[in-house]
């Protein structure tokens, strides 16, 4: 079963004002790790998840999308505490396109992951949990596709989103300077746990 992988980051003593900073070197991230360097969206949420948005732009895929720095700059130009800002950044892994039993082969597809920074009295304080940064992967199924018979072709493919993943945690962790960190599922079942047990039944096969 498919679970929505998180990663959230927290620093230490963080202004808002520091907000910008963190989110620009985030996303800034994403270009050396599969990512594009380019935002494709971006949105400004008040006070709770239930309200409308006060900032909704979307600039496009590829070199019509916005660098990092413009895209927040444009967004938290409405700069408040009770705020959260959301911006899409395209991120690409191995997938498994099916087009007919012989026609089956792996492909790198892009997908929409969400960078969201949080002020400080968004939601009641959900930062504490969820933290001053956080990114939503999505699905974590091209990290496990529990759904496939493991063969050594897939798990190649498994393995090389597992790195990817890996090395754009510790990437954004490094270039925004975050403090704690967790990768989290929303099932709260721990990926590397799962991980383990699917490519030791993929070993076995």
């Amino acid at each position: 079963m498919s679970d929505t992988l998180y990663l959230s980051m927290w620093y230490p003593n963080l202004r808002l004002a520091a907000l910008a900073d963190k989110l620009t070197a985030v996303l800034g991230a994403f270009a050396a790790h599969g990512g594009e360097p380019r935002v494709y969206a971006a949105t400004a949420w008040p006070v709770s998840w239930s309200e409308s948005p006060v900032f909704q732009r979307v600039w496009g895929w590829g070199e019509r999308g916005a660098e990092p720095r413009i895209a927040v700059e444009d967004t938290l130009e409405l700069l408040h505490d009770d705020y959260a800002y959301e911006f899409q950044i395209g991120w690409s892994l191995w997938e498994l396109e099916t087009g007919g039993a012989s026609d089956a082969r792996w492909v790198r597809e892009p997908r929409l992951v969400r960078v969201t920074g949080f002020g400080p009295l968004f939601d009641e304080g959900t930062y504490e949990a969820d933290g001053h940064v956080r990114v939503d992967f999505g699905s974590d199924a091209p990290f496990l596709e529990e759904d496939l018979e493991l063969d050594s072709v897939a798990a190649r493919h498994v393995e090389e989103n597992v790195r990817q993943l890996v090395a754009l945690t510790l990437g954004v962790e490094k270039a925004s300077g975050a403090t704690a960190r967790l990768l989290w599922s929303e099932l709260g079942e721990s990926l590397a746990q799962r991980l383990a047990a699917r490519l030791g039944m993929g070993n076995q096969q």
